[in-house]
């Protein structure tokens, strides 16, 4: 009979990888260690393979094909982010069990045999992995192209994973990579809910997890915490099982938070202080508000920043032909007018996804600088 050895939740912020000298190095590194320390769990428990529950930030997938869940089963998982490349074997008998076993569940799964993962993938193989011969399932759950997943359907997900893990001989381990409040890419990039953060933390900690069904999709993007569902799928793997927060750093743009949850931690990681429901965050109900669905009119912008984020030549024409470029990718004059001026806030006001113009933005403006163009801010 198999069964879950190892259990937790991992930030994934690409400023783990890429360390920018703006960043406090201070939190950075009390994130890796408290990573590290989850990897060296890793070698105490012999896992057979580890599922990593991620996310996408519109690097693997596109508006093209958007899946709730999806379940990467080829022969290899490859990601790259920053420098930074990773070619891990698949635990293809588990892989292609779980597939089966939730289909067969009410669950259904998209699955891809070929996927080059983005950093909510890189950064914990980098420092959870960090290069162990343990085979790895990577696993999507789509926390920012609306509609999303339930809180409940994905902790029902995590339940059915367990009970296929039951039926097979794998000592398994499991994952949720993501988390904790940040925005970015919108206008609220350096006002994250921390107090949110901390009550969820408090929920988890005490085993309270049926806490966090009550919240919508809608609640999630309005407190910058979409990338929970993944710890939802996690938590309904685990069952009711109190995590420890191992640490939490508020940095300027984000609430980094690494928790244990398998093999059973002593002691709680925060001191509780009887926090209100939800932090005492108060919730407008005014729907999605940083993370909408694309409205297909936005499609050309968005597929604009998709193609010259991932396309070196296109994106060194276009520094060298704005105008042309733009018009040939389909672009109206007011989203052609937006890319020009290579700024977040430019093409998000005109539709463009707030996580893809924020990447893209970054790449092509490190383009448009090294040809010689001024380029002001993000």
């Amino acid at each position: 009979m198999g069964e879950i050895v190892w259990a937790s939740a991992s930030v994934h912020a690409p400023q783990l990888l890429t360390r920018p000298p703006q960043e406090d190095q201070a939190q950075l590194d009390a994130g890796i260690a408290a990573m590290s320390a989850l990897g060296g769990l890793l070698d105490e428990t012999k896992p057979d393979a580890l599922i990593v529950v991620g996310i996408d930030h519109l690097e693997t997938f596109f508006l093209s094909a958007v899946p709730t869940f999806a379940i990467v089963s080829g022969e290899r998982a490859t990601a790259s982010f920053a420098g930074h490349d990773y070619d891990i074997p698949i635990h293809q008998p588990l892989a292609r069990a779980l597939l089966d076993g939730l289909v067969a569940s009410g669950h259904d799964l998209a699955y891809a045999q070929e996927a080059l993962l983005g950093h909510a993938f890189a950064v914990p193989f980098e420092y959870i992995h960090a290069g162990r011969a343990i085979p790895v399932i990577p696993m999507f759950v789509n926390v920012y192209l609306p509609p999303l997943p339930t809180t409940q359907r994905c902790m029902d997900l995590g339940a059915a994973i367990a009970a296929v893990i039951e039926e097979r001989p794998e000592r398994v381990a499991i994952l949720a990579s993501g988390g904790m409040s940040h925005y970015p890419g919108t206008w609220k990039y350096y006002d994250p809910e921390y107090e949110f953060d901390h009550w969820v933390i408090q929920e988890i900690e005490e085993g309270r997890p049926e806490s966090l069904l009550e919240l919508t999709g809608e609640q999630l993007d309005e407190v910058g915490n979409g990338e929970l569902l993944p710890w939802m799928v996690m938590l309904g793997a685990i069952g009711r099982k109190r995590g420890k927060l191992l640490s939490y750093q508020p940095t300027s743009h984000h609430g980094h938070a690494v928790m244990q949850f398998i093999p059973e931690p002593a002691g709680r990681g925060q001191a509780h202080r009887d926090m209100p429901r939800f932090g005492g965050f108060e919730f407008k109900g005014q729907g999605y508000e940083f993370y909408k669905y694309p409205e297909p009119a936005t499609f050309p912008l968005n597929k604009a920043l998709y193609l010259l984020r991932t396309d070196d030549e296109l994106r060194a024409r276009w520094v060298r032909d704005m105008d042309g470029v733009s018009a040939a990718l389909g672009l109206s004059a007011k989203q052609a007018a937006a890319l020009k001026e290579m700024r977040t806030d430019a093409v998000v006001a005109e539709g463009a996804h707030g996580i893809l113009a924020i990447t893209a933005m970054l790449t092509i403006q490190q383009s448009a600088r090294d040809a010689g163009i001024v380029v002001d801010r993000v």
